[in-house]
């Protein structure tokens, strides 16, 4: 299947690195000829340097037998532009990174229905999205939700002298009863599947399903569930802390934004009038200390820069802040900020790639995939999927022990209407529900690729 991905900035290189990952054939165009270079050098794929809303630059990739164009650059105008002359040349699928948060959800449907685009992606509301998720559930390193969030996993990082340490998991099971699984675990460089016997460590990182509620029944049994956070503070008044703090002042958090830029100070200053923003430099220690860090629930790091953020928000761990999240897009930085300790990395890269990842999914197979959701879980070895079943396919109606599922696949949750089903040996799928499926080092296009 043919991809044109139109910008390669930060979010279009990810795509690009993750579609051509998984074999798709990619031609990656941009207007800027040392970052088309470096990007031919790094990834197996067709470079062209040029504009991506131009006729010819368009033709030469190829764009009449493009299944799908995903326009990335930082113009959201450019990249409607792009979608809509792509879609006119005969590409099948397009989507537009559209970020301005001066769009209303009206403007933005309207925009889709003219342009006849196929997603328009934000990836700063999504990952305002997903910070605003775990300040809810402050507990949790990640938490990514199923089916209108009637089912969650939960990723909680055990510390070395977590009550767990040291237990199989048939124990906890006996000792934790409860309707939820713990489906997937990392430990170092290596990604488990558990089964009863497996032992958990200090240390490991857990994947845990389950409906909402339970989640939080298990946190408190196990004496790790934290309060909501409700005073939060924000280093870097970008798109995303803009999104963010909208959503935290719509159910009642105090925010307060440290933003060194004056002029961005008064933008967000007239459109959130609840949120205390601070003009000043957020790398100055005396100005967090000043501005009370220590008194926060929350600390998250969202400015332009991934080195700012891992060093303040080490500093807000230093200041004992019982939540810190930083915004980190490049791979190698994340890395070193998990081994500072830093649990709660949060990347628009990652989470924009994930969307595209299964749109592209769903198109690739003729038959439909009826993938829902698609999920990297565990620094990108292990995805957790969620499927439509839908009719003929050989799974239905058999009970799970009896379906020979290919090694590192697991069955973690089924979603009924609205009941959400932990499942069992004697459970069985059936036409209409949605199942989540865990898979460890391996791509799924459709539910029938689970089976041997």
């Amino acid at each position: 299947m043919k991809i044109i991905v139109v910008g390669c900035g930060k979010i279009g290189t990810a795509l690009v690195e993750v579609l051509a990952g998984e074999g798709y054939d990619i031609v990656a165009v941009d207007d800027n000829a040392a970052v088309v270079s470096q990007i031919g050098n790094i990834y197996d794929v067709m470079c062209l340097c040029g504009n991506g809303t131009d006729c010819d630059t368009l033709n030469e990739a190829g764009v009449k037998n493009a299944e799908l164009v995903v326009a990335t650059t930082d113009s959201d105008e450019l990249n409607m532009l792009a979608c809509f002359l792509a879609r006119r040349m005969g590409a099948k699928h397009t989507i537009a990174r559209i970020r301005n948060p001066e769009y209303s959800d009206k403007s933005l449907v309207f925009m889709r229905q003219q342009l006849n685009l196929s997603l328009a992606l934000n990836p700063e509301m999504l990952a305002a999205r997903e910070i605003n998720n775990i300040l809810k559930l402050p507990s949790a390193v990640n938490i990514e939700t199923f089916s209108a969030r009637n089912f969650e996993m939960v990723e909680l990082q055990l510390k070395p002298d977590s009550v767990l340490d040291g237990m199989r998991l048939i124990d906890i099971r006996r000792k934790y009863s409860g309707n939820y699984l713990i489906c997937v675990v990392q430990r170092g460089e290596e990604v488990y599947i558990p089964d009863g016997k497996f032992q958990l460590r200090g240390g490991d990182r857990i994947g845990l399903t389950a409906a909402p509620n339970e989640i939080q029944k298990l946190l408190r049994k196990l004496g790790l569930l934290q309060k909501q956070a409700r005073n939060i503070m924000i280093l870097g008044g970008s798109t995303t802390a803009f999104y963010l703090s909208k959503m935290l002042i719509a159910e009642g958090s105090d925010v307060k934004i440290v933003e060194r830029d004056e002029q961005r100070c008064r933008i967000i200053s007239s459109a959130l009038p609840e949120v205390t923003v601070i003009n000043g430099d957020g790398a100055s220690q005396e100005l967090l200390l000043e501005e009370g860090i220590r008194s926060m629930d929350a600390f998250v790091a969202l400015t332009g820069m991934d080195e700012e953020n891992i060093l303040m928000s080490y500093f807000a761990y230093t200041q004992s802040v019982s939540k810190v999240m930083a915004k980190i897009n490049r791979q190698e930085l994340a890395s070193m900020a998990s081994r500072l300790g830093m649990e709660c990395i949060i990347s628009p890269r990652n989470i924009t790639a994930n969307v595209v990842s299964r749109y592209a999914r769903a198109i690739s197979n003729s038959m439909g995939s009826g993938i829902e959701t698609l999920y990297r879980l565990m620094d990108g070895e292990t995805e957790a999927l969620e499927f439509n079943v839908q009719a003929g396919l050989a799974c239905i109606g058999k009970p799970l022990k009896e379906l020979r599922l290919k090694p590192g696949i697991l069955i973690a949750g089924i979603l009924r209407g609205r009941k959400p089903i932990i499942p069992n040996g004697d459970d069985m799928m059936a036409e209409g529900d949605k199942v989540v499926v865990i898979a460890a080092r391996q791509r799924l296009n459709d539910l029938s690729d689970i089976l041997q």
